[in-house]
């Protein structure tokens, strides 16, 4: 028997204050859980929505290393744009904290200390990367080297983004200190950990057992964790930025972010309600519920869990929801390379359309797989299914009673069986979203929202209200009333996805507020009701905006190609006699011209010094034959000509690869006679 919850508490991960949020984080965690949360405050249920910074751990002091400043300067800064950022696109929040407030530096004490006074801890002393020079302990984030399987260099601690290996600092060929270059030695160092080895066994029948219910993707990633066997976990670490570890001879040591950030979830609540916390957090009778991304699984349902098990008085999860990542134009979304749509920026190219993308992106979400946000599918979706259908729905039925009836909803006559047979497709709606929405399938709840819209666009389509008011008015009466009751249905069921446009549509229908009980009713709007303003709900987005940022995506791709070149090889020793055979020589560019049927050859006429030759080379994607003329070019004098496409080359001109791959034709710095030899 399915178990009756009294109340429900939703969290959402804690983004790292050291960067603004991207459209990765909205479709991974934001919007699903912020749909989840407006579904059940339209429903009536006690719901609190609980969110907020994690602004402890060692991509902030990065940040503040690279930037000259403190990490609370970095937080402060980052915490503000991030909250903005969440409160611009409507996550509707009950509270959004942070991990430096007085409230979670004192719960997080507490939650160690009694954890501590209790002998859940064990202690052990491992040897740890130190710079002697720096004088610190390093994180596996703050050291870099040789990754072990590709080779590239730069790889960290934890992983190489080069080829994508998950990676040890031990691993790592000649490791050193990220920020300073500085060489590492080991050095002996103690600290505290959770054995997570204790709690396997009850947290193989916990999930294994009594969750089979869980996404397939959180599921299994757990199983795979316990499968391959818990170790012990460090619950503290050598920095300087943290909350304090709160034992004796504990100096220099903070609490590990993993520790300290989801309690986070516990402090901002206290924050929020300081004497009705404990409702929320230690009645069985409140559900709660996580939404993460899937780098976060095993924190949520794993660690977590054994962190509130030992401490022994808090509810646990009773689902962890989580998202797979969603790409940008076929590739990883990726903070340090900027390859992101940034929400703050999105607003300033996109003003006032926030829904479009919050529908986009529940389009898209990658609920069991990872999916791929592109530019063209963000404005195909707009215009053929925001525009097309909802908001040319919504727009006829108001403008046809406002030209009829002066924007008063008229009476309904006498139905039609088509009437009868569209009413009848709306009725069951509200059974059919709310058990997509119940098992945190958004993506289908929101496409049977759409659905709904189409059935509305379909039946003015076939009525045609425009042509019978010539003849029979009465009958129009009856399907604008019908219209402007499937609109105001499609206002609740959109309400959820689409907060911003839903609001829109009450002012436009006159109505105070939507409740989710009323889906599916056709009696909305009163015979008499007068409507208020009709204007656009979606508008167009053309194809200049949508090029604008695909070029800018371009030039980033290009710019990163730069950046993270890697010289090729260098190619086996040859003799220096060798090389004295090739004749190398500065010409003059005389003509230069496309080779017909032939897109990648320019057909070169040289001034070599010695009469003249022509000379065919594979440049054309990277010039125009125009730009060469009058240039100096080095060539090799003396390969043995050859035929491309009908034309003898009697040499070859020579060429540096850039790094993304274009060609750039050499010659010499200064003005050179030509048939000058290089050597």
């Amino acid at each position: 028997m399915e178990k009756k919850f009294a109340r429900t508490l939703v969290t959402t991960a804690l983004p790292y204050a050291n960067g603004p949020v991207h459209i990765g984080h909205l479709a991974g965690v934001y919007v699903p859980a912020d749909i989840y949360v407006r579904y059940l405050r339209l429903k009536g249920e006690e719901v609190l929505h609980i969110g907020g910074s994690d602004e402890h751990g060692v991509p902030v002091t990065i940040r503040a290393k690279k930037e000259g400043c403190t990490p609370q300067d970095v937080v402060d800064r980052y915490h503000g744009i991030i909250k903005q950022a969440f409160a611009d696109f409507g996550i509707s929040f009950d509270i959004y904290s942070r991990t430096t407030s007085a409230t979670h530096r004192q719960h997080a004490s507490d939650f160690f200390r009694k954890l501590y006074d209790e002998g859940k801890f064990v202690k052990q002393e491992s040897e740890q990367f130190y710079d002697e020079e720096a004088k610190q302990f390093l994180s596996d984030r703050n050291i870099v080297g040789e990754c072990p399987r590709c080779h590239a260099d730069g790889a960290y601690g934890d992983q190489c983004e080069k080829c994508g290996s998950t990676l040890s600092p031990d691993e790592l060929i000649n490791p050193k200190n990220a920020l300073t270059g500085n060489a590492l030695v080991k050095r002996p160092t103690s600290h505290w950990y959770l054995p997570l080895n204790d709690y396997q066994g009850w947290l193989e029948k916990w999930i294994l057992e009594e969750h089979k219910e869980w996404r397939s993707n959180v599921y299994g990633q757990c199983k795979s964790w316990l499968d391959a066997g818990l170790r012990p976990r460090a619950v503290t670490r050598d920095l300087e930025w943290g909350i304090p570890v709160p034992v004796e001879g504990a100096e220099g040591k903070v609490l590990y972010v993993w520790f300290d950030a989801p309690i986070g979830y516990i402090s901002n609540t206290k924050e929020l309600l300081p004497n009705d916390w404990e409702k929320w957090w230690k009645d069985e009778s409140t559900r709660l519920i996580h939404f993460i991304g899937k780098d976060n699984i095993v924190f949520h349902c794993i660690v977590f869990p054994a962190m509130l098990k030992a401490e022994g008085s808090y509810i646990l999860p009773d689902n962890v929801p989580s998202n797979e990542f969603l790409n940008l134009e076929g590739d990883k979304i990726s903070t340090s390379r900027n390859w992101a749509v940034w929400l703050h920026e999105y607003l300033v190219d996109f003003p006032g359309k926030q829904d479009v993308l919050r529908y986009v992106l529940t389009a898209n979400a990658p609920e069991t797989k990872d999916n791929d946000f592109t530019w063209k599918d963000f404005q195909a979706r707009n215009n053929s299914e925001l525009v097309a259908i909802y908001g040319n729905f919504v727009n006829r039925a108001l403008q046809l009673t406002k030209k009829y009836f002066n924007g008063v909803v008229p009476e309904a006559g006498e139905l039609t069986d088509y009437d009868r047979e569209t009413l009848n497709e709306f009725a069951g709606v509200k059974e059919e979203v709310e058990k997509l929405l119940n098992n945190f399938k958004f993506r289908d709840a929101q496409k049977e929202a759409m659905n709904l819209a189409r059935i509305g666009n379909k039946y003015l389509a076939d009525t045609e209200p425009w042509k019978l008011a010539k003849t029979d008015m009465p009958r129009v009466q009856t399907i604008l009333n019908i219209a402007l009751q499937l609109v105001a249905n499609l206002g609740i069921a959109f309400e959820p996805f689409l907060p911003f446009s839903s609001k829109k549509l009450r002012e436009m229908l006159n109505l105070n507020s939507f409740e989710w009980s009323n889906l599916g009713r056709i009696d909305h709007l009163a015979a008499g009701h007068t409507l208020g303003e009709a204007q656009l709900l979606f508008e167009k987005i053309e194809d200049d905006a949508i090029n604008a940022q695909i070029e800018r995506l371009e030039r980033i791709k290009k710019e990163n190609e730069v950046n993270s070149f890697t010289p090729a090889p260098v190619a086996p020793t040859v003799a220096f006699d060798d090389f004295m055979k090739l004749d190398i020589r500065v010409g003059k560019v005389l003509e230069c011209e496309k080779v017909p049927k032939a897109d990648k050859l320019l057909k070169f006429k040289i001034d070599d010094g010695m009469g003249g030759r022509t000379i065919v080379s594979g440049i054309a994607k990277y010039y125009k034959p125009e730009d060469l003329v009058g240039k100096e070019v080095c060539f090799i004098a003396n390969f043995e000509p050859r035929k491309l496409k009908g034309v003898e080359s009697q040499g070859m001109i020579l060429s540096a690869e850039n790094a993304d791959g274009s060609l750039v034709v050499i010659g010499p710095q200064g003005e050179v006679k030509p048939g000058c030899k290089v050597g």
